[in-house]
């Protein structure tokens, strides 16, 4: 008897550790909530979390049932396979649970790597096409060490950096760069970024590669301002026209003047930056 309750409670600790260490989606700020929908669907998260739970309750009833008939075996061979029986049954529902424990496992090493997000702290959120200049422009005014290729979806995840500025402690997001397109069709990377915009209180800037360099027109860059447009509501919104050291404002046409023109109608404020060098810098 002994034996069999060691066992349950070893089970017990284990599969509850398990559980109350793996965040509930209801009890966190609803960015990681989404945040965790995107990367990996909370419908399986639950699901799985749920499987160890009536797993860690089975293995409860197994135990319970066995010690009863213990207390009336009549002979010592029919205690032993009793316990046997009891701890066979006991390995076997934890057995069958080896793919739930596998994929939280995968889903604890993902969430390590993940950068650590106040949402509540002062922030500044970086957005716009890919290959705009939005990681380097985080790598000069912060001390982030992001990743930047002359190629697009360099940033594949949300990175965080901190810089002070008038001795306030501002919290710079860089966020992976956004296709102008159906929401449906946009895939977990972009998802990333919608969700930190749509969650998020933060100063927003939306960086215009105005040289095209990127690959994008500006009409395909104002296209995507107007499509986000609504997750900039009630947020500080700047506009950054960047890489003017390759395309300088004076030098772009009357019909890509008069959108960056349009964009400014929009904004707080408009900056100019010069192949990721600030030149002018006003937070709110």
């Amino acid at each position: 008897m002994r034996k069999v309750r060691f066992t349950q409670q070893n089970f017990h600790e284990k599969l509850s550790t398990i559980i109350e260490e793996f965040p509930l989606l209801d009890d966190i700020h609803p960015f990681y909530g989404d945040l965790l929908h995107v990367l990996y669907n909370k419908d399986h998260y639950k699901l799985a979390l749920g499987q160890i739970n009536t797993a860690r309750n089975i293995i409860g009833k197994i135990a319970k049932d066995y010690v009863r008939l213990l207390k009336y075996g009549d002979c010592l061979y029919r205690c032993k396979c009793l316990k046997v029986a009891a701890l066979g049954r006991m390995c076997t529902i934890v057995k069958r649970i080896e793919p739930s424990l596998a994929y939280l496992e995968q889903i604890r090493q993902h969430m390590a790597r993940l950068p650590s997000i106040n949402p509540n702290a002062r922030t500044i959120l970086i957005c716009g096409y890919p290959n705009v200049g939005k990681s380097s422009f985080i790598n000069k005014i912060t001390r982030a060490d992001v990743d930047v290729q002359p190629y697009a979806f360099t940033t594949k995840s949300l990175f965080v950096g901190h810089m002070d500025y008038k001795y306030l402690r501002y919290q710079v997001i860089d966020t992976p760069g956004i296709l102008d397109r159906p929401f449906e069709d946009r895939n977990i990377i972009e998802m990333c970024s919608i969700t930190a915009l749509a969650h998020l209180r933060a100063a927003v800037l939306f960086f215009l590669d105005i040289s095209g360099s990127c690959g994008y027109s500006i009409a395909q860059q104002a296209a995507l301002f107007h499509s986000i447009k609504s997750l900039f509501m009630n947020k500080p919104l700047i506009i950054v026209c960047n890489k003017i050291d390759l395309q300088p404002l004076d030098g772009l046409s009357d019909e890509d003047m008069k959108m960056v023109t349009e964009r400014k109608t929009d904004a707080i404020k408009t900056v100019v930056t010069r192949g990721g060098n600030l030149t002018m810098m006003m937070f709110c």
